[in-house]
């Protein structure tokens, strides 16, 4: 090893300028060295603490592997050999553990504590030493015992010399620079040995952490013998043999996104075959996304998007995130039809047996709002009870006509009129009606033309319609009604209102039969059921004793006028109560008359609305007789003020009491 630099220990006395260079020079040295030691020793103890951090980190996962298999997972079939590799590798995690904590121990006591000890007691007492050096040495930066001693001794007089005085300072002075030497040696020796003692302290730790390393490696090679060899191969077998398959799922799922992808861009369209689409009408259940219509307020309304399912009899909605779903509705015998609302496409609404009005949900085309109508409706006759619901589903979809109301049968015609009408009509002396003696039924082509375009909804000819909804005043949308339009009401001894539906309205050959209304009433349903027409417009029908009025029940504005005396038949369907039709005979500009019937589908039974049309149009008969309407009026019961007839009140009616039926119509 090369010489290392030394301060004479001769000098130390003579303290000389020459001297006082070089030891500067070492005193710089020995600051450099206590840096340098301060970093190397944060850089070990980091080690050291990395070391320390790998025996937690290497703790924890060997219990982490153990509890692999306390997971509860979803979908954890299959994973015994993983669990059974993972508990023996937490084994060998738990040895490599003991052999890091070893190491840890090694490393605090070979490389941290050497490194220590030195800054601690070399370094230190070298700091120590400069102080005291300091103090009695011939600093300028400082009045030392020696300056202060040999400024006494320079002041003893030349000619009165005091031997004592003189004595004592040159006492004072030997002592001063004897302490001075002394200090000096020690310092020049410490800073002499300091520069073997760094080599030594700057190797030393390295040779104990390079020690530690090597043994923690042998007894690793030691541990991992053969058969860990044979452990680790059959493991890296077992994880290729996976990846293996991962590789071939992997490409089988590009294929199949390629092939999805490779379809037409229309498809992502909501609507995207809405001039053809696929409709299985066949359906018994039923899933999908609808926006379903809350209401906020007196005027305001939301609509939530939420997942809807069909299980059983009943309609389920699953908001996201939640577990199961909850039930919506009760789809047994409940009716549904597409409906307008608020100016939204596709929109149907589900209406329970009672007749009180459901929810309002919107579906996002138009095969899904055909679909989910479809559903419900074979839903609502508890097909899904059967032992084959689906060859029940396609049976009964066979016949259109039931794919759109619950009517049991419209194949069978009736063989005599209403019951009412008749009694009525028999009375009467321009009565069309045939009698019911005659027993045989005309044909369909006799009552109406083949191929008669029919209308599914009332639209007005806009002179018509301005001359009923003539006036400067304002339409109150809240119900406020048009006594200025029709002064006849104020005077009218008959009013009842009714709330219906208009199913479809054509032109017939014939009046003179009830017949008429029926084959209408199969015609109009069945060009619904096959034109997938769900939509019906709701109407209130005023019934007076001059005219038939059907009044938009939101703007209270006429949609259809009716005199009293052009309607030449009415009657009801005996199978489906709810069912009403009337026949209108108007004149034509040709000089000859036209008539139409108009098909309806009311919230009460049809005998009522033929029960008040009769008695309107028996009001028009006796009212040129003064006593005979007397008569009349005494046979029917009044409002309170005399003026109004309550037909609620009449014998017929037997399905509740009048304040019961009104108010279950105007819910509706």
């Amino acid at each position: 090893m090369p010489a290392v630099d030394k301060l004479l220990l001769e000098e130390a006395l003579q303290d000389s300028p020459q001297t006082r260079s070089l030891l500067s020079v070492f005193e710089e040295d020995a600051g450099t060295l206590t840096d340098y030691t301060n970093q190397l020793l944060q850089a070990m103890q980091r080690v050291y603490g990395a070391q320390n951090e790998m025996c937690l980190a290497t703790q924890q996962l060997s219990k982490q592997l153990l509890a692999y298999e306390k997971q509860n997972f979803a979908l954890g079939k299959g994973d015994e050999e993983v669990i059974s590799t993972l508990h023996c590798f937490s084994k060998v995690v738990d040895e490599l553990n003991v052999l890091h904590t070893e190491l840890a121990k090694q490393l605090a006591d070979t490389m941290v504590l050497p490194i220590i000890q030195f800054r601690e007691k070399d370094l230190t007492e070298v700091s120590t030493l400069k102080d005291l050096f300091g103090l009695a040495s011939n600093d300028a930066s400082l009045f030392s015992e020696h300056d202060l001693s040999m400024a006494k001794y320079s002041r003893l007089p030349k000619k009165k010399e005091n031997e004592k005085a003189k004595t004592e300072v040159v006492k004072e002075v030997a002592a001063a620079r004897r302490k001075q030497h002394l200090s000096s040696l020690q310092y020049y020796c410490a800073l002499n040995a300091l520069q073997y003692r760094k080599r030594v302290a700057m190797m030393e730790p390295m040779i104990g952490f390079a020690h530690g390393q090597i043994n923690f490696f042998k007894k690793g090679a030691e541990m991992f013998s053969q058969s860990m060899n044979n452990f680790l191969s059959s493991v890296a077998d077992m994880v290729q043999s996976i990846q293996g398959e991962l590789e071939a799922e992997a490409e089988k799922m590009r294929v199949s996104q390629q092939e999805l992808l490779s379809v037409d861009e229309s498809i992502y369209a909501p609507d995207f075959d809405v001039a053809a689409p696929q409709i299985n009408r066949n359906l018994i259940q039923k899933a999908g996304y609808l926006n379903l219509r809350n209401k906020t307020g007196l005027v305001t309304t939301t609509w939530e998007r939420l997942y809807f399912f069909t299980q059983g009899g009943n309609l389920m909605c699953q908001p996201r995130g939640a577990v199961a779903g909850g039930l919506i509705q009760d789809l047994d015998n409940c009716s549904v039809m597409a409906v307008d609302c608020e100016d939204r496409r596709y929109c149907f609404q589900i209406t329970t047996p009672n007749g009180k009005s459901g929810i309002i949900l919107q579906a996002e085309s138009r095969k899904e709002n055909e679909e989910w109508i479809c559903a419900i409706n074979n839903i609502s006759r508890q097909i899904y009870l059967t032992d084959n619901p689906e060859a029940v589903a396609i049976k009964l979809n066979q016949t259109a006509l039931q794919a759109v109301t619950p009517i049991t049968s419209f194949g069978k015609k009736h063989e005599s009129s209403c019951p009412s009408q008749n009694l009525r009509n028999s009375e009467m002396e321009n009565d069309r009606i045939v009698p019911t003696a005659e027993l045989r039924v005309p044909k369909a082509d006799e009552l109406i033309a083949p191929g008669t375009p029919i209308q599914f909804d009332i639209v007005l000819p806009a002179t018509e319609f301005l001359e009923q909804n003539r006036g400067n005043r304002r339409i109150n949308p809240f119900g406020e009604t048009e006594d200025e339009t029709f002064p006849e009401a104020e005077d009218s001894l008959l009013q009842q209102m009714f709330i219906v539906r208009f199913l479809g309205s054509m032109a017939v050959k014939t009046d003179t039969t009830t017949e008429v209304i029926y084959e209408a009433m199969r015609q109009v349903l069945a060009a619904r059921a096959i034109h997938n027409i769900f939509r019906m417009t709701e109407s209130h029908l005023m019934v007076t004793s001059q005219t038939l009025r059907l009044i938009d029940p939101q703007t209270q504005v006429t949609r259809a006028n009716f005199e009293l005396t052009s309607v030449t038949q009415f009657a009801a369907h005996q199978e489906n109560k709810r069912l009403v039709g009337f026949v209108v005979r108007t004149p034509e500009s040709t000089g000859g008359e036209a008539l139409s019937t108009y098909i309806f589908e009311s919230n009460s039974e049809g005998e009522k609305i033929c029960y008040a049309i009769n008695l309107g149009k028996e009001i028009i008969e006796v009212q040129k007789d003064p006593e005979a309407l007397a008569q009349l009026m005494l046979s029917i019961p009044l409002t309170n003020d005399g003026k109004y007839v309550l037909l609620n009140d009449q014998p017929d009616d037997s399905d509740g009491s009048p304040s019961e039926n009104r108010g279950a119509e105007s819910e509706a």
